[in-house]
């Protein structure tokens, strides 16, 4: 019988590459005739460098408004403070400029607007709210790191309470505009552009090795594979090469063909996800760190899926799971959980949550209880 199946591709009306960021913002916000421009941005970017006022300067008394206190992870607290700052300014479009926790938390604000959401507490009753409306106040992106959220109609936001990721999605909040500008890269710190693009390789990886995998999927990821790994390399001894740059940005772009497409994550996105909201963890060190251990843990399950990512990562025939261990490590970026400050002490909690997470019940290889969580947790100590 002939494989069937579904592809539902998140709505994305315009992407424009390796365009100056000020222009593009500017060329976008025309086309959507908005008249009241709202910046989200990083606050490094806004206090270190002129990119942010570079944006502004483009869009001229346009600007009625800048919140550039988004911490990582994307608090509940400061979705809701920069919610009634936007809400106070009557924008009708939000500008972000940053890194994943800019973006998402700009996309959960386009559903508190639309929802009549002012608090903490109504932001997470969205999560089982039968009746959400969609966004009016739309987002035009521009990334500064690799983590791909922009192409997603998912927002990651922190429980601070509970120290968990809640995920809000709707296929209206994802940006209506991504601006891919390598230029406004160069100012993102090393360390946070090569892990954020090991977090847009396992986007890749995990896709490919799904085996609710497709065609679609497939295409996107070994593509978006190859130009990541050639790309961060290329970074790595070269900083300033800005066409590597973009082939970072395009290659995280095509990421997310994967999870666009139907192929679930794994379980290095759900205990990902724990890390970052319960220990701190930033999301691409996540990546870093668990993504050869699940590929390890999983390969009686997928073995010869993995051996796809293996070849696009130049390396056919070696375990894909010892591939990207030493992707990472020529990388320099961390390898293990202590490397990160995780010790054993929070093994099993973190196993508890993750098997919360909406990632977990799509694993190659069954998981079934958190005692499993805490063996791919041994393998990455």
């Amino acid at each position: 019988m002939a494989p069937q199946g579904q592809i539902k591709v998140n709505r994305l009306d315009n992407i424009t590459y390796g365009v100056p960021s000020a222009t593009s913002v500017a060329d976008h916000v025309a086309e959507l005739s908005c008249e009241r421009v709202y910046l989200i941005t990083s606050g490094s970017l806004a206090r270190k460098t002129d990119e942010v006022d570079k944006i502004a300067a483009a869009l001229g008394e346009k600007v009625v408004g800048r919140f550039s206190s988004i911490p990582a992870h994307s608090p509940r607290t400061a979705v809701i403070e920069a919610t009634d700052s936007v809400r106070r300014a009557q924008a009708d479009v939000i500008v972000t400029v940053g890194g994943g926790s800019v973006t998402d938390a700009a996309k959960a604000i386009q559903l508190c607007l639309a929802n009549g959401v002012t608090t903490v507490d109504g932001l997470t009753a969205l999560l089982t709210a039968d009746d959400v409306q969609s966004p009016v106040v739309r987002q035009i992106a521009v990334p500064t790191t690799l983590s791909g959220g922009e192409f997603t109609g998912v927002a990651g936001v922190t429980n601070e309470v509970t120290g968990e990721k809640e995920i809000h999605k709707h296929p209206e909040i994802a940006p209506v505009a991504v601006v891919l500008d390598p230029e406004i890269t160069r100012h993102t710190p090393e360390w946070l552009w090569t892990s954020t693009g090991v977090r847009a390789v396992d986007h890749c990886v995990e896709g490919v090795s799904s085996l609710q995998s497709n065609v679609y999927s497939d295409t996107h990821a070994l593509r978006g594979l190859t130009l990541l790994k050639d790309g961060l390399l290329a970074c790595k001894q070269n900083p300033s090469d800005i066409n590597a740059r973009l082939d970072c940005q395009l290659g995280a772009w095509l990421s997310m063909g994967t999870t666009a497409s139907g192929a679930p994550m794994g379980a290095s996105h759900g205990i990902g996800y724990v890390l970052g909201a319960l220990c701190g963890v930033p999301h691409g060190h996540t990546s870093c760190i668990m993504l050869p251990a699940v590929m390890r843990w999983n390969k009686e399950a997928n073995a010869v899926r993995q051996q796809l990512v293996s070849e696009a990562m130049g390396h056919p025939g070696q375990a894909a799971g010892d591939v990207l261990a030493k992707f990472v490590a020529v990388l320099g970026l961390p390898r293990k959980l202590s490397d990160v400050g995780v010790g054993e002490d929070r093994f099993d909690e973190i196993a508890r949550q993750s098997m919360n997470t909406p990632w977990i019940p799509h694993n190659p290889r069954e998981i079934s209880d958190s005692s499993q969580i805490r063996e791919i947790l041994e393998m990455a100590k």
